[in-house]
């Protein structure tokens, strides 16, 4: 609206000095849409009529937790989620929902944020009434209590299952087929000079093949 004002007045200032006819009648097509936008601007809200939908929410957005660290004993998997100032959180905010093959952790209201993490299909079974957390400086440290006292390999099935894939990729009778299937997956998940690098080795190693098989002259 100020804007438009704005350019209204120096439109109206060019006018008083606009001598020629086509650029008055420029300048006064000009004038009237400027008056015509002003007239249909909504008048602006005042703070008590601003709706519900647009206030703000009280607590800030929700962050989904990616980064973690692992290890287990006899007893426990432990899960260990890095948050600043978690301590001086209350107890009720740092919340943590357990399944036999899950569980889901929230801290609300850190910092203005809310923060949430969740693990679907653990590897194994878990005692859901003997899992807990705690709350550490820094920390959130995630109990979650083996139904059997036995090895995890991983955290969770899908986890396996992407080992199991990638192993079976490289395990081969052929040892030239496994190389192969490993500078493939080097080449797909390689930056640009990783690729370069592996084409040049690729070429230099046909060539010589070339070399090899040709007959020699008699």
């Amino acid at each position: 609206m100020e804007e438009l004002q704005k350019d209204l007045e120096e439109v109206k200032e060019l006018l008083k000095k606009a001598s020629r006819k086509r650029i008055h009648d420029v300048l006064l097509a000009e004038k009237n849409k400027l008056e015509k936008e002003i007239k249909n601007q909504p008048p602006p809200k005042l703070k008590a009529e601003i709706s519900e939908e647009e206030r703000p929410p009280p607590m800030g957005y929700t962050v989904k937790i990616n980064n973690y660290a692992w290890d287990q004993s006899d007893k426990f998997v432990k899960i260990y989620i890095t948050l600043s100032g978690v301590q001086h959180l209350s107890a009720e905010n740092v919340q943590v929902h357990f399944t036999e093959r899950s569980f889901d952790l929230l801290v609300k209201n850190l910092n203005g944020k809310n923060y949430s993490m969740t693990f679907n299909n653990l590897l194994k079974p878990i005692s859901v009434e003997n899992s807990s957390r705690k709350i550490k400086t820094d920390m959130v440290l995630i109990l979650c209590r083996k139904k059997q006292e036995e090895k995890w390999e991983c955290l969770t099935q899908v986890e396996k299952e992407t080992k199991e894939k990638e192993k079976a990729s490289y395990d081969t009778s052929d040892p030239s087929e496994g190389l192969m299937n490993l500078l493939k997956k080097m080449y797909a998940e390689g930056d640009d000079e990783m690729k370069r690098t592996i084409n040049k080795a690729w070429v230099e190693s046909r060539e010589k093949q070339a070399k090899e098989d040709m007959p020699l002259d008699i």
